[in-house]
């Protein structure tokens, strides 16, 4: 089953940072086991575009949509055999400890 891995920023990050995980490792393991199909880091809130159509009219705006604390960072696309395992693997993520992790199921995959 595929995955979406939102990793996000938290404003209560794990303050023990002497057993947070290197990512190079993590991307490396999860790489080499199939369970990380795609991921990257995203720019910065600053940089985004918000697109919306009202009443036939483009509108744009610069920056996120919401003005919030906790803000995505980057994202991986993960295939597991089941939430359990997809849990495990955004455990082992360095964010998990110092940011957050969300998960979704892509529907039907």
């Amino acid at each position: 089953m595929k995955y979406m891995m939102f990793v996000c920023t938290d404003t209560e990050p794990e303050t023990d940072e002497s057993q947070v995980p290197d990512i190079e490792q993590w991307v490396a393991e999860n790489d080499a086991a199939g369970r990380r199909l795609e991921g990257d880091r995203l720019a910065p809130p600053s940089a985004a575009t918000t697109v919306r159509v009202r009443g036939g009219q483009l509108l744009l705006s610069d920056g996120p949509f919401a003005e919030t604390k906790e803000v995505i960072v980057g994202y991986d696309i993960l295939e597991c055999a089941d939430l359990d395992e997809a849990i495990e693997v955004a455990r082992a993520h360095p964010m998990a400890w110092g940011g957050r992790i969300e998960l979704r199921p892509f529907p039907g995959a």
